[in-house]
């Protein structure tokens, strides 16, 4: 909400495989609603203070400290919460101080209801309850305040309860797949609020341009986390007896291009087993079929004075897209933008290659990155909201009394949060700043920290795929114009797979792993070599110079 609504002088991270204008929209309609539920529950607690008397203060005491347990014990502290092992991801003393605290409250909370039961029936107070451990509090408690101690708590839980029934409505139709899929029917696409109109139309004609505004700290935003970036710098040396013709980057990118493209291509594979028709065959159904190439330009937002301003038009991304391709400029990059969409586009590989000559050199960068799948909370959701509308009434009541005192306590937390939110929107002047790139991507914050195995699998089958077919095309391209290809091919070998191009050893000893003990001895005059030693740690390795005897560790 902040990035996208509050922050209007931030341009959008690019939306690989969502779109943040619609994501946008159901955030404010959620909150809309929420702000109508937190007003009800507010209410309740006014009245609550006038007309409970002392017995409020022994309530909120009693919320105070399950609100304390429920923070201690982390995860989500809304309507529902994901129930797989290690949701909430805390710690051991966490856990024993939320138990501690949880305790407390319960505790607090029999002896409130204790107290106000006995007040409202005998009109005498309870020596046994927490009012014979705070009698101040209670001090002038008479039996109607003792009954409004009971009734308007009941009417928090009947309103707690409908809440969850609320969000559980929402989740099953308006979010329902095929519901969700008609963008006019939407009702949170009819909010025909000004700012949000404003923003929408920006983030639309941002989110999936060619045309990327960056920000320095972190110009490939929205595409993930980096995933073993290298770069190669080659000298261009023409072929022995040949004569070379001048190469540019586009030579370069459109030899790739078809390459690259060619991954999209299934095979076909007979089923060749008995019973089977001869002749009968199936495609494949490899997500590289689907994979997507197209040409992108970063641009820093320095100098514009409104986000309006980017040349985001057709002919103006042409002309911007011939401008940077041959130049190596710092604030204005071309890459070609190369990306796969797996898993139901929750595992999105995404390559960007930018290919530059100067000075006889080849620079070819590589910077892949991987969005990892969606956090597990957002899918048990369904499953959890489908649980509770399959539910009993009794277990729904069991629920709504329970979660009470926390819902409660939370709503007067919101209340602040809410009110901060419309201060920091209206009173910051974000509509009019200058702008500035993207500090947060809305698919990056609902990722998952790790991926399975077969979806890591799949990611470096993507790459290694990719890193080929470009290393091919820049190889095919140099061959074609008469240049060297000897070095390229030896050092795109090294430097993709990780290692080190070394690209001479004379009088030399090298190390690798840890723990070696190097020596290097040049000998005298006419000797035929040098010698290298190695340490005999495990795991390390070395060799030695100049053609003398090269040791190995026992790793």
């Amino acid at each position: 909400m902040d990035e996208l609504y509050v922050h209007e002088e931030r341009a959008v991270a690019p939306s690989l495989g969502i779109d943040a204008a619609r994501v946008l929209a159901h955030a404010l309609r959620a909150r809309r609603l929420e702000a109508g539920w937190t007003a009800l529950l507010v209410s309740l607690w006014v009245l609550d203070f006038l007309l409970a008397q002392g017995f409020f203060y022994l309530f909120l005491l009693s919320c105070a400290l399950l609100l304390l347990a429920a923070w201690a014990r982390g995860g989500a502290m809304g309507p529902f919460r994901a129930d797989y092992p290690g949701a909430d991801g805390v710690t051991v003393t966490r856990r024993r101080a939320a138990a501690v605290l949880r305790l407390l409250g319960c505790l607090s909370l029999l002896s409130y209801v204790a107290s106000a039961l006995t007040q409202a029936l005998t009109d005498e107070p309870d020596p046994s309850g927490l009012q014979g451990l705070a009698p101040a509090l209670t001090t002038g408690s008479d039996t109607t305040a003792a009954w409004f101690a009971l009734v308007i708590p009941a009417a928090m839980a009947t309103a707690v309860a409908l809440h969850r029934e609320h969000v559980a409505r929402v989740l099953a139709t308006d979010l329902e797949p095929e519901t969700f899929a008609d963008i006019s029917a939407d009702p949170a696409e009819g909010y025909e609020g000004g700012r949000f109109q404003r923003v929408r139309a920006l983030i639309r004609r941002e989110q999936h341009s060619p045309v990327i505004l960056y920000h320095d700290r972190h110009p490939f935003l929205g595409a993930g986390t980096a995933h073993d970036t290298w770069t190669l710098a080659v000298e261009l040396r023409p072929r022995e007896g040949g004569d070379p013709v001048p190469l540019d980057n586009r030579v370069i990118l459109e030899r790739i291009r078809p390459l690259v493209e060619k991954l999209r291509t299934p095979s076909i594979q007979g089923t060749g087993r008995t019973g089977h028709t001869a002749g009968t065959a199936t495609e494949s159904r490899d997500r590289l079929r689907g994979l997507e190439l197209d040409e992108c330009v970063f641009l820093k937002v320095t100098g514009l004075r409104s986000r309006s301003f980017v040349p985001y038009g057709e002919a103006d991304f042409a002309r911007e897209r011939a401008e940077a391709v041959e130049e190596g400029g710092e604030i204005r990059r071309h890459f070609l933008r190369i990306r796969v969409g797996a898993w139901r586009e929750e595992v999105v590989t995404t390559v960007f290659v930018r290919v530059h000559t100067q000075g006889g050199m080849l620079m070819l960068e590589f910077a892949p990155h991987v969005l990892r799948p969606i956090r597990p909370d957002f899918r048990a959701v369904d499953r959890l909201s489908d649980s509770h509308r399959r539910g009993g009434l009794p277990g729904k009541v069991v629920w709504a009394v329970g979660r009470t005192p926390t819902a409660a306590g939370r709503a007067v937390i919101h209340a602040f949060r809410s009110a901060a939110f419309v201060w920091r929107m209206y009173a910051g002047g974000y509509e009019a700043a200058i702008p500035d790139g993207p500090w947060i991507s809305v698919r990056e914050l609902g990722s998952d920290t790790g991926a399975s195995l077969f979806q890591e699998m799949d990611v470096s089958r993507y790459l290694k795929s990719v890193e080929d077919r470009v290393a091919n095309g820049v190889r095919r391209a140099l061959d074609e114009a008469g240049w060297e290809t000897g070095e390229f091919e030896q050092k795109v070998i090294n430097v993709s797979g990780g290692g080190v191009f070394i690209e001479s050893a004379e009088n030399s000893a090298f190390g690798f792993g840890d723990h070696n003990t190097i020596s290097n001895t040049t000998g005298s005059t006419g000797s035929t070599g040098n010698t290298g030693s190695t340490g005999s740690t495990r795991g390390a390795g070395s060799t030695g110079g100049n053609g003398g005897g090269g040791g190995h560790g026992d790793g």
